[in-house]
């Protein structure tokens, strides 16, 4: 489990392309270590360390997660978000977020208000139910407060605080980027035990 909390940025150094999927390898001075095995969001996506070093680690990207995410389109020199698994006595900050994306997004528009920046983003098709004014969502991992939603539209707004913009990938983002996408997961238990009640 994830808190949308990210802890650093990494850059990716290398893409091998394969038949069954895609592997990346990534740098990143600011987590001191990882281990084999261990869980770690990449842009939101729960994925698993299978190789490291010394400011390194590479994961393994399955043809469900290529198809699923915004990582298929990820190459060299390119920018993620990075968030290592919540530990059993570890503060939840965000929100609980799985790692398990359920679709992408496109940024719409960007605009800076103040000090703060609000986000336009499509409404994700065939999830737009759990997007929720005051909801949570988790976007390349950031956890995220839904300002606004314009069902007409088709879109939402999330704002920015200048933190986030300047330390996470989302401060790069520009209309017509895609973005991860993962919905409040209580939203999704809620409809579900909904559908089953008498």
């Amino acid at each position: 489990m994830f808190t949308g909390i990210v802890e650093a940025t990494g850059r990716v150094t290398a893409v091998d392309e394969g038949d069954d999927g895609r592997r990346l390898r990534i740098e990143t001075d600011d987590i001191a270590a990882f281990s084999h095995g261990q869980s770690v969001a990449v842009d939101g996506v729960c994925l698993t360390v299978e190789e490291h070093g010394t400011g390194w680690f590479s994961v393994f990207l399955a043809e469900e997660t290529v198809a699923r995410t915004s990582l298929a389109g990820r190459e060299e020199d390119d920018r993620v978000n990075l968030e290592r698994a919540l530990p059993a006595d570890g503060r939840l900050d965000g929100h609980i977020v799985q790692g398990h994306v359920d679709t992408i997004t496109e940024v719409v528009a960007v605009e800076q208000v103040g000090e703060d920046y609000r986000y336009t983003f499509t409404l994700p098709e065939g999830h737009e139910r759990y997007v929720a004014e005051k909801g949570s969502v988790a976007l390349d991992g950031v956890s995220l407060t839904v300002a606004s939603v314009d069902d007409d539209a088709g879109t939402f707004d999330v704002a920015l605080i200048p933190t986030t913009h300047a330390e996470t990938t989302l401060g790069a983002r520009e209309p017509g980027d895609e973005v991860n996408v993962e919905v409040d997961v209580v939203a999704k238990y809620v409809e579900r035990l909904d559908t089953y009640q008498d």
